[in-house]
C-alpha cells in the first residue's frame, strides 16, 4: 500500500498537476481516512518545490451530528478558509475518502440544499479559475472499506481495482497516460468545428448542438484515474430523452432508473424507479439544475465494472454520461448551478453517436479518428 500511495502521489504531483517551485498547493481530504495519501502528496509536493497546505474534513457521521444542531443559513455559509485557498492556490488536489458512501442517504432535503449551497460557493470559484487557466485541479480517491463494500469487493480487491484503474501497476504510468492523451486528442481533433450530436440507442435518443463548444481531453490530469472526452452542450439545444442504465448517486443518495426528458435544453419530465423525490428536489435546486452542463464519452477500458463511485464509473469504456447543472467554462458552457450531477448510460449494446450526420460511435467503439 505504501509503495502504491507514494507512486500515486508522485504521478499526481509531477504529471497530473506538474507542480512548479513556489506554487501554492492545497491538499484537501474529505475525511481523516485520506491521511495516508495526503501525507504522500504533501511529501511529493514539497520535493517538487511547492508550498503545500493540508485541509482534512470531519467524518461524514461526525459532520452530520454537528450539523443537526445548526440553522440552515449557518449550514449554507461558505467556509472562508476554503474560499481563500480556492482563490489563491495554483493547484488543488481533492482526495475523496468516504468511510460510509451512503451516510447522507437519509439527510433531510432542506439540509441537502444547504450543503449544496456551501459547496457551490467554492465550486464556482474552482470552475471559473479553471476556465481562466489560473487553477489546476485534480480529484482522486483513497480506497476505504466503505467504497469496497459499496462496490461488492473486499478491501484488498478494491485497492487493486483503484491502483490498476490509475495504471499504477505499470512500470511507467505516466507514459500510459500520455498514450491515452494522444489517442483521445485524435478524437477531439475530429470533433473540432462540428455542430450537432445525435445520441441514439435502446436507452437514449438525444439531439444537442455542440457548435462552438470544444471537447476537452481528460487523460489523468483533471481526475485520477481519468479517461473521457467531454464538452458543454449549447444550453437550449438539448431535445429528447435518456434513461440512465446505472444507479445515479449524488451526495450519497441512490436514484435507480432515472429518466429525463429535455425540451429546448430544459428537463421537463423526470422520473425514477427509486428515490424519485430526491431526483425532483435536486433538479429544483435552482434554474440551472434542469439543464445539461456536460456531455461526455467514457474511454477507460480498464474500468469495466460499476462500483457506485462516480470517479470511476463515469469513465467506463463504452458509456456516455451527462451532468445536469454546473458546466465547465473551458468547455464553452455558460450554465451555472449549485448542482453538478453525473449520470451514466451504457452504449455497448446498440448505442450510436452521429456527428453532423456521420456515424462516429457504435456499440461503445469509436469509428472515426
Amino acid at each position: 500500500m505504501k509503495t502504491y500511495l507514494e507512486k500515486m502521489a508522485d504521478v499526481i504531483i509531477n504529471y497530473s498537476m506538474a507542480v512548479q517551485p513556489g506554487e501554492r498547493v492545497l491538499l484537501r481530504g474529505t475525511s481523516p481516512a485520506a491521511e495516508p495519501l495526503i501525507q504522500a502528496l504533501y511529501q511529493a509536493a514539497l520535493r517538487a518545490g511547492g508550498q503545500a497546505f493540508t485541509y482534512i474534513h470531519l467524518r461524514d457521521e461526525d459532520s452530520l451530528a454537528i450539523e443537526a444542531t445548526g440553522q440552515l443559513d449557518l449550514l449554507a455559509a461558505v467556509n472562508p478558509m476554503l474560499k481563500l485557498m480556492y482563490e489563491t492556490c495554483q493547484v488543488i488536489v481533492r482526495v475523496e475518502a468516504s468511510e460510509n458512501p451512503r451516510a447522507l442517504s437519509d439527510y433531510p432535503p432542506e439540509r441537502q440544499k444547504a450543503r449544496l449551497q456551501t459547496l457551490a460557493g467554492v465550486m464556482s470559484i474552482q470552475m471559473e479559475r479553471e476556465g481562466q487557466g489560473t487553477l489546476r485541479r485534480c480529484t482522486t480517491q483513497f480506497p476505504t472499506q466503505g467504497y469496497a463494500q459499496a462496490a461488492g469487493m473486499s478491501l484488498r480487491q478494491y485497492e487493486r481495482f483503484v491502483f490498476e484503474a490509475c495504471k499504477l501497476h505499470l512500470a511507467d504510468p505516466v507514459a500510459a497516460w500520455q498514450e491515452v492523451e494522444q489517442s483521445q486528442q485524435r478524437l477531439i481533433e475530429y470533433l473540432a468545428g462540428k455542430k450537432h450530436l445525435h445520441v441514439h440507442g435502446p436507452n437514449i435518443d438525444l439531439h444537442m448542438s455542440i457548435e462552438g463548444r470544444p471537447f476537452l481531453n481528460a487523460s489523468g490530469k483533471i481526475n485520477f484515474p481519468d479517461g473521457e472526452i467531454f464538452t458543454g452542450p449549447v444550453e437550449d439545444s438539448v431535445n429528447g430523452w435518456v434513461k440512465f442504465t446505472y444507479p445515479a448517486y449524488y451526495h450519497d443518495n441512490e436514484v435507480i432508473g432515472a429518466r429525463l426528458t429535455f425540451e429546448n435544453g430544459l428537463v421537463t419530465q423526470a422520473t425514477a424507479d427509486k428515490n424519485e423525490a430526491f431526483l425532483q428536489n435536486t433538479l429544483d435546486t435552482d434554474p440551472g439544475a434542469r439543464r445539461l452542463g456536460e456531455f461526455a464519452i467514457g474511454t477507460n477500458n480498464d474500468i469495466q465494472r460499476f462500483t457506485g463511485s462516480i470517479l470511476f464509473d463515469e469513465k467506463i469504456g463504452g458509456t456516455v454520461h451527462m451532468a445536469v447543472g454546473q458546466g465547465y467554462p473551458q468547455s464553452g458552457s455558460t450554465n451555472t448551478s449549485a448542482v453538478h450531477w453525473d449520470m451514466i448510460c451504457d452504449m455497448r449494446e446498440g448505442g450510436e453517436i452521429w456527428v453532423d450526420g456521420e456515424l462516429f460511435y457504435r456499440n461503445g467503439k469509436f469509428l472515426k479518428a
